[in-house]
């Protein structure tokens, strides 16, 4: 499954805000699909997002700043999250992560230079029993090795 982003247009951006905005707490909803449409949250939306919806800039930052799934930039072709929480760390998950780095040449949060990978810390992803975890463009994986993640890496610079 590879994600395909649009380019950023306010035009459309204003589109999916409209399409939202009547939901019940409609800022969580309209940030989710901005990302999903642009794979992230463009800065210019951030205001748009208040207007439509009679907050302040500061009440829409508050809210894509505070979840940490938010993104301020694109992210690349493939995304792979690393599960950064407790159990998975005392199961080997700092050393998983620093060989995703090292074989990626990046530190997480960030994408590669080809803009194919974005490596990313994620908080939980639920599976304690299986960890250490990880998921890759939204599939989840359970019980890490080095094996496991680096046919995980390969994958995500295909």
């Amino acid at each position: 499954m590879t994600p395909m982003y649009e380019s950023w247009d306010a035009a459309r951006g204003a589109e999916i805000i409209a399409e939202h905005s009547q939901m019940e707490g409609a800022t969580l909803p309209i940030l989710h699909a901005l990302q999903e449409a642009f794979g992230y949250v463009p800065e210019d939306a951030i205001p748009m997002i208040a207007s439509t919806l009679n907050l302040s800039r500061a009440e829409v930052y508050g809210v894509f700043t505070f979840y940490h799934d938010f993104r301020a930039k694109k992210a690349g072709r493939h995304v792979l999250k690393l599960c950064r929480a407790e159990a998975c760390q005392a199961a080997g998950g700092d050393a998983l992560a620093a060989r995703a780095e090292a074989k990626l040449g990046i530190a997480l949060g960030n994408t590669t230079a080809d803009e194919r990978v974005t490596l990313e810390p994620i908080y939980c992803l639920g599976l304690c029993a299986t960890a250490p975890s990880a998921m890759i463009d939204g599939r989840l994986v359970g019980r890490l090795d080095e094996a496991r993640i680096d046919a995980l890496v390969s994958e995500a610079q295909r």
